[in-house]
Formats: C-alpha cells, sequence, structure tokens
C-alpha cells in the first residue's frame, strides 16, 4: 500500500509502537505501581491538554473500574491565571503531554511536588521539562511523531494507562490481554483503503456528531478532535446518554452520526438508541462489533468481535484516524499541515 501522507505512515507505525512500550516499560510500570500502593492516594488528577485530555477520560473510566480510584481532570488555570490550586497532597498527580513542554501541564506538577503529592509523567521525551519535574516517568516509545495531528502518541497513552492499570490491580489477565493489542490494531488497519475511501463520500460535510459511552467517551471525542483539526468539520462528541437529552435535536436526513460500539456493558444500549434513531434517516457510520448495527449502517467498519470492551478504545479509535485522514484527503486538505497548528502547543 502506496503511503502519501506522513500521517498515515505514523497511524501504520501504530502496531510496533504499542509493542515497544510493552516490550520496554512493563517492568518500570511494576515498579511505579509498587510505589503508588505504598504511598496509597486517596485519588488520582490528571493534568493533560487536547489529544492527552482525551487519553485522560480514558484513564477515568479505567483507574475507576480496575482500580476503584476516584479520578479527576485537573483545570490548570487554577494553577496558573488563577493561582488557586486546590489540595493535592493525597494526590496521584498524573500528567499526560507527548512534548513534555505545555508550561500549564507543568505548573501542575510543580504544585503537586511543592504539596508533597506523588507525581508521575507519561511522554514520548524523556529528556523533556516534564520528565525532569516528575517524580516517576513512563517513556511512551512511540518514536518520533512529525506529522501535527498525534495518533501514536494517543494509542500509546492509553497502553500506558492500561498497563498501569492492570499493574496495580495485579489482575494478570488483564496484562496478558494487553499483549493481544498490537495484533488487533493490525487487523484494523487491514481495512485501510475501504475506510479511506468510505470517507470520501462525506466530502461535503461541515458538521457531524460522534457518539461513544464507558471507555469509548475518550474514542468519541478523540475521533471529533481529529476530525476538527485535519478536515474542519465541525465534529462534536457526546456519550450517547448526554445526547439524548438535548443534541439528539440535530439528527435529521443524512446527518452524519459516528457511533462507536465494541462488545460490553454499552453495546445493548447504543444499540437500541441507534436503531431507533434510523427514523430519522441519518448517515449512520459504524464502529462496531455488533452485527445488527453493521446491518443498518450506510458506513460499516467492523471492530474484532473478541476485542474486550476495556481495551477497545486502543483499537476503535484506530478507524477514526484512518476515516478523518480520507475526508481530508477527499477535501483536498494537506493532513499534515492544517491550517493554524503546530505539533507543540504551550498554553499556560
Amino acid at each position: 500500500m502506496e503511503m502519501t501522507t506522513t500521517l498515515q505512515q505514523e497511524i501504520h507505525e501504530q502496531p510496533a509502537a504499542l509493542g515497544r512500550l510493552l516490550e520496554a516499560e512493563s517492568a518500570r510500570i511494576d515498579r511505579i505501581a509498587a510505589a503508588i500502593q505504598a504511598r496509597a492516594p486517596r485519588f488520582v488528577m490528571i493534568a493533560a491538554r487536547g489529544t492527552s485530555d482525551n487519553a485522560a477520560r480514558y484513564g477515568q473510566y479505567l483507574f475507576g473500574a480496575h482500580n476503584r480510584l476516584p479520578v479527576a481532570l485537573a483545570t490548570p488555570s487554577l494553577f496558573t491565571l488563577y493561582q488557586s490550586p486546590p489540595r493535592l497532597e493525597d494526590a496521584l498527580i498524573l500528567a499526560i503531554s507527548q512534548s513534555g513542554q505545555s508550561p500549564d501541564i507543568l505548573a501542575v506538577v510543580e504544585e503537586g511536588n511543592r504539596q508533597g503529592a506523588m507525581t508521575l509523567a507519561l511522554t514520548n521525551d524523556v529528556a523533556s521539562p516534564l520528565a525532569q519535574l516528575a517524580g516517576h516517568t513512563i517513556d511512551l516509545h512511540a518514536g518520533a511523531e512529525r506529522s501535527v495531528a498525534a495518533t501514536k502518541t494517543y494509542t500509546s497513552s492509553l497502553m500506558a494507562l492500561a498497563l498501569l492499570g492492570a499493574a496495580l490491580s495485579g489482575d494478570k489477565a488483564h496484562r496478558q490481554a494487553l499483549d493481544l493489542v498490537p495484533a488487533f490494531v493490525a487487523e484494523t488497519l487491514a481495512a485501510t483503503e475501504s475506510i479511506l475511501a468510505a470517507a470520501r463520500a462525506f466530502r461535503e460535510a461541515e458538521a457531524c456528531v460522534v457518539l461513544g459511552r464507558g471507555y469509548n467517551y475518550s474514542t468519541a471525542f478523540e475521533i471529533a478532535l481529529k476530525l476538527k483539526e485535519l478536515t474542519y468539520v465541525l465534529a462534536e462528541p457526546y456519550s450517547s446518554a448526554d445526547f439524548q437529552h438535548g443534541p439528539v435535536a440535530l439528527v435529521d436526513k443524512d446527518f452524519p452520526v459516528i457511533a462507536v460500539v465494541p462488545h460490553g456493558r454499552t453495546a445493548d444500549e447504543l444499540t437500541a438508541f441507534l436503531e431507533g434513531l434510523q427514523a430519522r434517516h441519518p448517515h449512520l457510520v459504524a464502529i462496531t462489533a455488533v452485527q445488527s448495527l453493521l446491518e443498518i449502517a450506510h458506513t460499516p467498519i467492523p471492530l474484532p468481535a473478541d476485542l474486550p470492551e476495556w481495551l477497545s478504545p486502543l483499537v476503535a479509535v484506530v478507524p477514526g484516524q484512518l476515516f478523518a485522514l480520507g475526508l481530508a484527503l477527499a477535501k483536498g486538505i494537506d493532513p499534515d499541515n492544517p491550517r493554524g497548528l503546530k505539533k507543540v502547543t504551550r498554553t499556560t
């Protein structure tokens, strides 16, 4: 397959990047988990921006479901603009930043250190200011990411969080399941050409919604972000539950609805909702392992049937990345140079 863009090359590097992370960081993550258990934090506060913030949403569900840890997303403006940080002494401060350079994320970690909290960084640059500031660091091992839109660093961030969750719980089955993820991603990438082609039907689209629930609330946000930054489509992410509290009024004939539905606890609710939504005749893009949804979708994108729900965000986002790439190309947009964006964004 000819890869004409850096972004497509990096999307296809994800199985290898995830494999490197599994091999290189598992032992370190086990040691970090032991240090966390020794400190016994009452909650986790995750500091992140952009794509990393979407990874943090996955962490909320993961650490809550597997480790019974409450997870809060940091509000960095409280640390910088308002200079009124919350009490953090009983927290694990977990910062996620591919570049490790954003001043507001650094400010959260610095304040955590000042208050005596345990601090941990997930970053793709172990020489970055964030890695130097945090008490512990997990290297994402994604390799240099040249495209502006983050892809392999996103899935590597999810993998690092999943490894940490498995180490904290001591669940050997969960840890073993993680070894299967690179192959699941590779299986999904085999459909690249059909997904790129399917995206062309949306070249005139100006808006859409992206639905997910549970673990894949994060996936809805990440796919929507990729669509916004690469295609300039106003893509709005929602939990399917929140979507029914008003925004569902957006849906009319041929309105694009992208839904992420793996097998698992959320599948029945999402399937019933999407089947009922067919009365409004939306253009449904279903990224799913549920056969009935594949059958009613205008654009069916299968997920591996044996993919565990808690790991599905590492795989389900990949069709979204490819769909955004295909739509950018169909609109005549250079996906490696989206307007107004740069690789490292420093916010305060």
